[in-house]
């Protein structure tokens, strides 16, 4: 899905994703936003981060923040496709897209660093800055982003900096490089409480990527047909 034309571009080969990309289902929208790239320019710097893995989320379950009802804050969930929704979980921040329909919002649960042309060395080496392990030292470069507040605190990016804004390609953007997830794991959500509609299978992992996402669904003691399902590419499912 290419650009919106009117977008001014970082870089004359950039790619965002336009606000139509995020306005369908959520579901949907958290299969596809497996293998985009997140870009965030902090400074000189681009910052940039693969996404592994993402969760849905939907106004009518209990699971969602936009069951609880809108509120200012959570405005961003009751707003169209593409609105940024941020808030803090365990002190950190965590970064949600809407989806279609209201209180709809796909949830980035973690990524991998990206390097290339635009984000090279430097950028890595921020991102270890941001996110050091709790040691001090630099944390390694795939459990950097391994978490959805680790992810975002590696890439910089903060609840007050971002939440209920759009996406701005010259600062913050989602690109489409081409990269498709040839096998995508469909399971559980993580941290619902139990009778808020945690039986359902609104979590999406980039099976290649797994062992470096929040928590392994293909872990030992785990069965395909009964913990997980294996969907080819992004456009099945169980």
């Amino acid at each position: 899905m290419p650009a919106e034309p009117t977008l001014s571009l970082p870089w004359p080969q950039a790619r965002p994703l336009p606000d139509a990309f995020f306005d369908r289902d959520a579901q949907l929208v958290a299969r596809e936003l497996l293998g985009k790239v997140i870009r965030h320019r902090v400074g000189a710097l681009w910052l940039s981060a693969r996404i592994i893995e993402t969760e849905a989320y939907y106004l009518a379950e209990k699971g969602s923040h936009a069951s609880l009802g809108y509120t200012e804050k959570r405005k961003a969930l009751f707003a169209d496709g593409g609105h940024i929704y941020m808030y803090y979980a365990r002190g950190g921040d965590s970064l949600n897209f809407s989806a279609h329909g209201p209180g709809n919002a796909v949830l980035i649960k973690s990524g991998l660093p990206w390097l290339d042309a635009i984000s090279g060395e430097a950028s890595l080496a921020a991102m270890q800055r941001n996110n050091p392990a709790s040691d001090g030292t630099p944390r390694p470069s795939q459990r950097l982003c391994a978490g959805q507040t680790l992810l975002c605190k590696a890439l910089g990016l903060k609840v007050p900096d971002w939440d209920a804004r759009r996406c701005d390609p010259q600062r913050l953007f989602v690109e489409d490089l081409g990269e498709r997830p040839a096998q995508i794991v469909q399971c559980l959500r993580l941290g619902i409480p139990q009778g808020r509609d945690d039986h359902l299978p609104y979590r999406f992992v980039e099976a290649e990527h797994a062992r470096h996402c929040t928590r392994n669904p293909l872990r030992r003691g785990q069965l395909e047909g009964r913990d997980y399902w294996l969907l080819q590419g992004a456009g099945e499912t169980a």
